[in-house]
């Protein structure tokens, strides 16, 4: 059988990149390569529109297995990854029956939000529950972190689990310095983080120190910059405690990584091989007594920052390629946030709907049944490479400038992350970031408003004072775009936009569905048309059907003559647009024409200006 897949493989000659080149760019016809297929990312570094055997040739990271050092393959021999779901209830009754329930559909891993940290709570939380044969991850005001430590240290006593059991208390004092810019005080987040440690000693599965790195992701980071401050977020903790006498094993073994996942698939894979080696190599610089020390563990969440209110069911779509991308990555257990969670609390179908996206990638998919699916992929060795450069980058001028902690207290992080947030808002205005049915191919006839029950909320207690110029930015992507369709549901009077469409019939019905789908995004009501045989037949019908805007819908060459003719006619009853950029653009403004959309607008100011001028 070998000899004759050689000899069919014989029957193929070879073909280098230079050849591949020479032909790629005789069928560009004189365009540039480099800008028509070499894509530029927000981390820093160009992507090749084809990778070869020899790009992966001396990189480092396809000569190790699975479960070896640097980890970069993964940390375990298998991929069973946990089904994570975060219980909401009003009560800890309420939160202990939906729990046993969702326990019974499959779930692995359990997430639940304690505001107070007693005994009773606890008991009450967990009846039914065997704490030994599923994960149990509990959120608190970080203030409180130390008192759950010793109420759950002393329920698992009780019930003979202290050696069995898996899970995480996210004791993170950095929540609030980050969200709402309050100071670090280090010296005590290092005494009261001694004393945790302390109280935990006796059950060797409990992680207790968080890197909510998911933060920075649903706040906007680029996702080297989610890599490179985890990694620097996670160091903190070990110097920091280290210089206080606490052995190095001991506080590699408390941490966990709690990540976000974007939409950027291969990226994210990329982020999460690149996270596991760069983590490895930072604890081994630690001198850990052994190599188990320097595995991650990583808990990822679908993002929140792409989700929207408009289009909701889209969200799945988004979150089932993060899904898909963490599983691919190997982490230890994902949390797929529901659609509906923009706008309201999640409900049982919601809930339902994101424990089978993950169910799906392993019961049909049977993702769960292959290690480092992705190891080998020319594409993705590399990305991992040169995305584990960039962050080591970052991380290297956070360490020069005093560390994680100090950085925080400065403003640096929050700084970072609030301008990649804002590049992110603009490329989502100009629809270079597109968020599908908010920013393009909306659908025009939903209506949002009556479905907003509530905003998620903290709701630990914890103060909100601090410095807002330190803070983390809190609005999605799609929230601008959203303010605009909300403004418009509002308003008494829904704004009609008309398409004259004239002329040239490819080019008119280009630029009809371009402008229908342009103003669409603002909610406003779309009249389409077929065609026109007049100018003022199209004024006409526009203005008979109550258009407050009317965009003439032609050819470049046409324009010259429609729409000063249009524009004359029409004579300020309603707005004017022309579809397009057309080289009589400066002669067309002379003359007071100056409204148009193109693919180089900035559709949400844009948009902006036609609600203030639309909506009275």
């Amino acid at each position: 059988m070998a000899e004759k897949k050689e000899l069919l493989f014989d029957q193929f000659p070879g073909i280098s990149y230079d050849e591949w080149r020479a032909k790629v760019e005789a069928d560009l016809k004189g365009a540039d390569f480099n800008k028509k297929l070499v894509w530029r990312t927000n981390e820093g570094f160009n992507v090749e529109p084809i990778y070869r055997a020899e790009d992966t040739a001396d990189l480092k990271t396809t000569d190790t297995l699975p479960g070896e050092y640097p980890f970069v393959r993964g940390t375990r021999t298998d991929n069973n990854w946990l089904t994570r779901q975060e219980i909401i209830g009003a009560t800890p009754e309420e939160a202990n029956a939906v729990a046993l329930d969702v326990l019974g559909k499959g779930v692995t891993s359990l997430g639940f939000k304690v505001k107070d940290p007693s005994r009773e709570t606890l008991d009450t939380l967990l009846k039914g529950i065997a704490a030994d044969s599923v994960e149990l991850n509990f959120t608190c005001c970080p203030r409180k972190a130390l008192e759950l430590a010793k109420v759950l240290t002393e329920y698992l006593r009780d019930n003979g689990a202290l050696a069995s059991f898996r899970g995480s208390i996210d004791y993170n004092p950095l929540r609030r310095p980050l969200r709402h810019g309050a100071p670090v005080d280090i010296a005590a987040i290092v005494a009261e983080t001694k004393e945790l440690l302390e109280t935990v000693k006796d059950v060797p599965g409990l992680r207790v120190l968080a890197v909510d790195s998911v933060m920075l992701a649903d706040s906007g980071s680029y996702i080297y910059q989610e890599l490179g401050y985890a990694v620097s977020w996670g160091a903190a903790w070990l110097t920091a405690l280290t210089d206080a006498g606490v052995a190095v094993d001991t506080i590699a073994n408390r941490i966990k990584f709690n990540m976000g996942v974007s939409s950027n698939f291969f990226m994210e894979i990329a982020k999460f091989r690149a996270a596991r080696m760069l983590w490895a190599q930072v604890v081994k610089q630690y001198n850990p007594a052994g190599d188990d020390a320097c595995k991650m563990m990583a808990h990822a969440s679908t993002s929140k920052f792409n989700q929207t209110i408009y289009d909701a069911h889209v969200n799945l779509l988004r979150s089932q390629t993060e899904t898909f991308s963490a599983a691919v990555a190997g982490v230890d257990s994902i949390t797929t946030v529901p659609f509906d969670t923009p706008y309201k609390t999640p409900d049982a179908f919601s809930e339902r709907i994101a424990r089978n996206q993950q169910y799906l990638l392993k019961e049909e998919s049977h993702l769960d049944k292959v290690l480092d699916p992705a190891g080998g992929s020319y594409y993705v060795e590399t990305l991992t490479v040169a995305l584990a450069r960039e962050a080591w980058k970052l991380f290297l001028e956070v360490e020069d400038k005093g560390g994680f902690f100090a950085a925080v207290n400065d403003g640096l992080i929050q700084q970072a992350v609030s301008e990649a947030s804002a590049k992110r808002h603009t490329d989502v205005a100009r629809r270079k970031e597109i968020l599908l049915g908010t920013n393009q191919y909306p659908n025009i006839n939903e209506m949002a408003a009556g479905k907003i029950e509530n905003t998620q909320t903290c709701g630990c207690g914890c103060s909100t004072e601090g410095d807002s110029a330190k803070s983390l930015p809190s609005t999605r992507a799609a929230s601008d775009f959203e303010a605009l369709r909300l403004a418009t549901e509002a308003s008494p009077v829904r704004p009609k936009v008309f398409m004259l469409t004239i002329g040239n019939l490819a080019m008119r019905l280009a630029r009809a569905q371009f402008s229908s789908n342009f103003f669409g995004c603002a909610g406003y009501e779309i009249i389409d048309n077929l065609g026109f045989n007049t100018v003022q037949e199209g004024i006409d019908a526009a203005l008979s059907q109550g258009a407050n805007v009317v965009v003439l819908c032609s050819s470049d060459d046409e324009y010259a003559t429609y729409a000063p003719e249009a524009f004359d006619y029409l004579a300020g009853r309603a707005e004017f647009v022309v579809a397009g950029a057309p080289a009589c653009m400066d002669e067309l403004k002379a003359k007071g024409i100056n409204d148009y959309v193109h693919v180089r607008c900035n559709v949400l100011d844009t948009l902006r200006d036609f609600n203030a001028r639309l909506l009275k």
